[in-house]
Parts: C-alpha cells; structure tokens; sequence
C-alpha cells in the first residue's frame, strides 16, 4: 500500500505541480561521517568526496575526513543497482561502525521517461528508509543535466531533475542537495567555463570542484566561500572564487534562506 500510494503521489506531482521548494532545508547536525553512493559522476576527477574532506577539513579542526568520509561507486549505476543495506552495516567499509549521513546520487538516465521517474521513486525510499533504520540521516544528491554533446540533451531537462529530486526528497522527508541546479547557475553567469566533459554527461574538474562546494554548503549550512583549497593550484584563484559564490547563492535559493552580504 505504500509503495502504491508513493508511486500515485509522484505521478500527480508531476502531472499537476511546476516549481516544487523543498520542504527539509538542513540537516538535523553536522555529520563527522558521511558516504557517498552513486556513480561516475561521483569518482570522476580524483573522487567528489574527495575535494569535500579537504574542504571539511579545512574549515573545521575537528572534522577528520581522511578517516570518515568514504565512496562507495559503481559505474553507469542507478538507485536500484546499490546494496545499501550492505554498505551501512558496522564496519562494511573501512573502521567505520556507522556513518552520521549517507548520500544517494541517482543515474542521469533515471529522469528520461515517467516509469524511469517512478522507478527513481521506488527505490530512493527504499533506500532511505534503510538509511534512517540504523538511525542515519538521508540526503539526495541532485545530478546536473547534460550539455548539448550529449545525445539526450533537452533544453529544459535540469526542470525535469529538479523536480524529480525535490518531489522525492519531500515525500521522503529528507535533504535535497541541488548540485544540478548549481551547475546551471555556473552556465548562466559563464557559459564558456568548462563544467562537463566532452561527452556532455561526466563532470570536468571545475563541474566536480561546484559539486563539492555545494554539497558543503548544502551539509553544513555554511558558506564555502572563502576556503582555500583548490585542489593543489589545479582551480584557479577566480574559478575557486565563483565556484564558491555560485554554490552558496545556489543552496541559499533553493532552500529560501536568505543569502550572505
């Protein structure tokens, strides 16, 4: 019954509704511990979780990425290709006996068809449902859409995302954090700036360092602005700077939070 009714609840939502705001707009605590689960999108360019522990790291003395933020990736994966269950239990991965937030990213090709979209559905509440029964927070990762290279592009395909990602996010009660949607902003303000691969689909260093950046933002409802990493002089001083303005602006819309001065 509730599957039926979750699976009636996202095919009225988006016969019905346009711009959907997400109901949760922060985590309950900062996480010490967090997983990452998904696929290319995550391990490209030396690993998002990466560039998110060195930032993490850096602004906060006690926060120990190296040892507590881990990936766990499986290449073209959608939600339903992962064992979650599996991936949370006390020591699955590394020292680790339990991870403070585990965050889900979906397939890109998840958003292309209305039974893909249920599907979606489906299984990010089944996910997260095994999330939250060992007592951990649940957070979806937006995904951005792809570039006119890739051969499923639309022009309008980030709506598509964004309202797939929040409508589950709101049924679920749990996080959203609008990678997608910072990406979309970078392009609008740089349309030359290099965000994506050439195949359309994969994230660039830059697309990578935004993500990392507004996932931080979005985790512990703080400003990167700011942070010094840039990935060993890999970013530049005026990408890390707008990398940086873009996320935080782009977190601050999308949860309706008003912005820094």
């Amino acid at each position: 019954m509730k599957k039926i009714l979750l699976t009636s609840l996202i095919l009225f939502s988006f016969n019905t509704f346009g711009e959907i705001a997400p109901e949760i707009k922060a985590l309950k605590d900062n996480p010490k511990s967090v997983l990452f689960i998904g696929n290319s999108y995550l391990y490209y360019n030396d690993s998002l979780h990466n560039h998110f522990k060195n930032m993490a790291n850096e602004r906060f003395a006690n926060f120990n990425g190296s040892k507590n933020v881990k990936s766990a990736t499986i290449g073209g994966s959608r939600l339903k290709h992962h064992d979650v269950k599996r991936l949370i239990q006390p020591l699955a991965i590394s020292s680790i006996e339990k991870f403070d937030l585990v965050i889900i990213q979906g397939g890109s090709g998840e958003v292309l068809s209305e039974s893909d979209r249920i599907e979606f559905g489906e299984a990010a509440h089944q996910h997260i449902e095994t999330i939250r029964s060992k007592d951990i927070e649940p957070a979806l990762y937006m995904t951005h859409a792809y570039t006119e290279s890739h051969k499923d592009y639309a022009p309008n395909l980030i709506r598509s995302i964004e309202e797939m990602y929040t409508l589950s996010g709101n049924a679920n009660q749990a996080l959203v954090i609008p990678v997608g949607l910072a990406f979309e902003a970078a392009y609008k303000e740089r349309p030359d700036m290099k965000l994506h691969k050439l195949d359309g689909t994969h994230p660039d260093l830059l697309g990578t360092y935004l993500a990392a950046c507004t996932v931080f933002a979005s985790v512990f409802g703080e400003s990167p602005v700011g942070i010094n990493y840039d990935y060993n002089g890999s970013v530049s001083a005026e990408d890390k700077l707008f990398l940086q303005k873009i996320a935080e602006l782009t977190v601050n819309n999308y949860y309706g939070l008003s912005g820094s001065d």
